[in-house]
C-alpha cells in the first residue's frame, strides 16, 4: 500500500523507535519529497529540539512524518550516532536560578569536567572511522532523505588533525557544506578556508542579527570555499542593514550554501519571532526569486517561534512546510 503523505507520517510517529528505524522494511514505498516547483524546501533538525527522541534515527523519525527530503543535521545526533562521548557538562547555573552564580569551588570543578570532556572528544574525533557516517548517511538516504548540510562545526581550539575531521565527516554524510557561526576572525576564516578547499566540502557561515549587505565581505575574500548559511529571518530582525534580504539574495546567490528561513518582525517591530506569515520575513518572495532564477540552493526551515501549548514541533514544522508549498504553488 502507498500512504499518502499525511498517512505516512502518522505511520512513522506511531511506529518507528530508533532501533526499529533501522529497518528497511519499516520504509513504505512512500519517499518523503519536499523539492517544491524546483525548489529543495529542508530544515535544520535543531526545529525539532523540544520533541523527546534527540537521536539521529529519532530525529529521521519527525522528518520522515513532516514529509521532507533534504536536511542539515545538527552536530551532536551525528556524532553520538558514532559512538561520541559525552560532551560533559554544558556550564551554567547548574540548576540554580536565573542569576544565581556557582561557587568558587565549584565553578573551577565544572570548567576542569568540561576540559576533560573536551579533550575526550578530540581523541575520539581523532581515531573514529568514517564508516559510521557513511552507516548515518545511508540510513537517511535509504529514507529518501538527503543531508546536504551537517553542524558539525569548526573551531579555533581544532587541531589540523580535528579540522580533517570536521571536514571528512562532511563529505561521509554526504553534505555539501559543515556550518558554523560566522566570525570575523580573518586568520580563522582563512584557516576554515583552506580545510574546506583540500576537501572540497564548503564551509557554510551562519548568520545572526549581525547579518547585513556586507557582513560576510571578510569570509568571502578569504577563500572561494567560504560560503553563507544566511538566515533571513535574522537578517530582518537586525534592520535589513545595507539592503533587503532580496537584494542580499540577488547579489550574493552564487555564494549562499543553503539560507534559513523564519518569520522575523523588524527592530522597530520589536524583532519578534512569530508563526509564518504574520511576520515581516519575505518569504514568500524570497521563495519565488529562488524558483524564477531555477537557483538550487536549499531552503532551511528553522522553528523559532513558540510551540503553540496544544501542538508539538512535528507539526509545525510541517505547518511551515505548506506555507512554502503555498508560496512556490
Amino acid at each position: 500500500m502507498i500512504y499518502s503523505r499525511r498517512e505516512f507520517g502518522k505511520l512513522a510517529l506511531a511506529s518507528l523507535s530508533g532501533p526499529a528505524l533501522m529497518g528497511k522494511a519499516l520504509f513504505v514505498e512512500a519517499k518523503p519529497n519536499s523539492l517544491i516547483n524546483g525548489v529543495q524546501i529542508g530544515t535544520i533538525t535543531y526545529s525539532y529540539r523540544s520533541m523527546p527522541d534527540q537521536t539521529a534515527p529519532g530525529l529521521l523519525k519527525y522528518v520522515l512524518a513532516d514529509g521532507i527530503s533534504a536536511i542539515e543535521l545538527m552536530g551532536e545526533p551525528a556524532e553520538q550516532f558514532a559512538g561520541a562521548p559525552s560532551r560533559g557538562p554544558r556550564g551554567g547555573g547548574g540548576g540554580r536560578g536565573r542569576g544565581q552564580q556557582l561557587a568558587p569551588a565549584e565553578q573551577s570543578a565544572q570548567q576542569a569536567a568540561q576540559r576533560e570532556a573536551r579533550e575526550n572528544l578530540r581523541k575520539w574525533r581523532l581515531s573514529v572511522s568514517m564508516d559510521k557516517y557513511k552507516e548515518l548517511r545511508k540510513l537517511y538516504n535509504e529514507a529518501g532523505v538527503k543531508i546536504y548540510a551537517l553542524k558539525i562545526s569548526p573551531t579555533a581550539d581544532m587541531t589540523d588533525d580535528e579540522m580533517d575531521y570536521v571536514f571528512n565527516a562532511g563529505e561521509a554524510v554526504g553534505a555539501t557544506h559543515v556550518t558554523l557561526e560566522l566570525s570575523n576572525d580573518a586568520a580563522f576564516l582563512k584557516r576554515v578556508g583552506s580545510f574546506a578547499e583540500k576537501h572540497k566540502v564548503y564551509a557554510a557561515y551562519h548568520s545572526h542579527t549581525q547579518g547585513s549587505m556586507t557582513a560576510f565581505d571578510q569570509a568571502f575574500a578569504a577563500s572561494k570555499a567560504n560560503m553563507a548559511n544566511v538566515d533571513f529571518g535574522h537578517y530582518v530582525a537586525g534592520g535589513n542593514v545595507g539592503g533587503t534580504t532580496l537584494e542580499f539574495l540577488q547579489r550574493f546567490h552564487d555564494r549562499i550554501a543553503s539560507f534559513h528561513l523564519k518569520d522575523r518582525t523588524t527592530p522597530q517591530h520589536g524583532e519578534q519571532n512569530l508563526t509564518w506569515g504574520t511576520g515581516e520575513t519575505p518569504i514568500k518572495e524570497i521563495l519565488q526569486t529562488v524558483k524564477k532564477n531555477k537557483w538550487k540552493m536549499p531552503a532551511s526551515i528553522e522553528l523559532e517561534y513558540q510551540v503553540p501549548a496544544d501542538s508539538d514541533a512535528v507539526k509545525e514544522v510541517a505547518k511551515c512546510l505548506e506555507y512554502c508549498r503555498n508560496a512556490l504553488a
